[in-house]
């Protein structure tokens, strides 16, 4: 089992990297409200040190990103540029337009399909699915999902998902993405195509924003990817060859973690090691 360094804060590592690959939700705010120290964070590196990418899972394109983050406070000076598996995910559907795709999501997604020219039909009349998440986030589970998605695969229909988080932190509550339809469709004997986190196209969308920010090359081991997400975040940073940071206090973040109100080091390292991943530090939640 690897062990993790636990850091007082972003401080402690603003000599040893030149760019930050930083999740959104999780890290920066829960959807609700922004978590001030992360952003002053995010603030001070990006201010002495180099770029900041955000890089989110979010099915919709950066605009609609950073029109949320305004509403939610979170400064710009946090973030140099945004890039999103919504922003990766339309070479996939520009592949596949016209279509016609089964739609499955909310109209907030429609963004994402802008400028594509996809049509959209019954699942009978489908070429493939279009998923961005549950039709209702607020209500619905994947098991909601469980008859249309049987027909789905027993007709051998693609899905492109254009989130693959499972779960993301609401306020105080959990609730379900496309990932998760995802996953129930593979094992329902679909096939599900994603281009967010944990895959390469979003870290390859990142690395060429951080090239142009540098204004030249960049070394992959002066980035550094920071998120909550263990199988994406991490899994990611692991897949991409790059040095993470886990924030363990978001969706991971139980009582077993913590002794005495601090982060526990050997409970962080079994979370990693049950998933079959390293990060190189951690911290309970992001701060300077």
């Amino acid at each position: 089992m690897s062990s993790v360094n636990l850091l007082r804060g972003l401080r402690d590592l603003a000599a040893d990297y030149d760019v930050l690959l930083c999740d959104i939700w999780g890290v920066i705010h829960d959807g609700v409200t922004a978590d001030q120290d992360a952003c002053d964070a995010l603030t001070r590196w990006a201010a002495a040190h180099g770029p900041v990418v955000l890089i989110s899972n979010s099915p919709r394109p950066a605009p609609e990103v950073v029109a949320q983050m305004d509403e939610l406070g979170v400064p710009r000076g946090a973030w140099s540029d945004i890039v999103t598996s919504g922003d990766a995910t339309r070479a996939l559907l520009a592949a596949r337009s016209p279509g016609p795709a089964f739609r499955i999501g909310p109209d907030r997604d429609g963004p994402l399909y802008a400028g594509l020219h996809l049509a959209f039909s019954s699942l009978e009349d489908a070429a493939f699915i279009a998923c961005t998440g549950p039709d209702d986030d607020e209500v619905e589970t994947p098991e909601d999902y469980r008859p249309v998605l049987t027909r789905a695969a027993e007709r051998g229909l693609e899905m492109i998902c254009a989130n693959p988080d499972i779960v993301v932190q609401r306020g105080d509550r959990l609730i379900y993405c496309g990932g998760a339809l995802a996953q129930l469709y593979v094992t329902l004997g679909g096939r599900a195509i994603m281009a967010g986190k944990p895959h390469a196209p979003i870290y390859d969308l990142a690395l060429d924003r951080a090239r142009l920010l540098m204004g030249g090359p960049v070394r992959l081991l002066r980035v550094l990817a920071i998120g909550d997400g263990l199988l994406t975040d991490i899994a990611g940073a692991n897949r991409a060859g790059l040095d993470s940071l886990f924030i363990v206090g978001g969706v991971h973040g139980g009582p077993g973690v913590f002794h005495g109100g601090r982060l526990h080091a050997p409970a962080v390292a079994r979370l990693l090691a049950d998933e079959g991943l390293d990060a190189n530090f951690a911290l309970a939640s992001l701060a300077w």
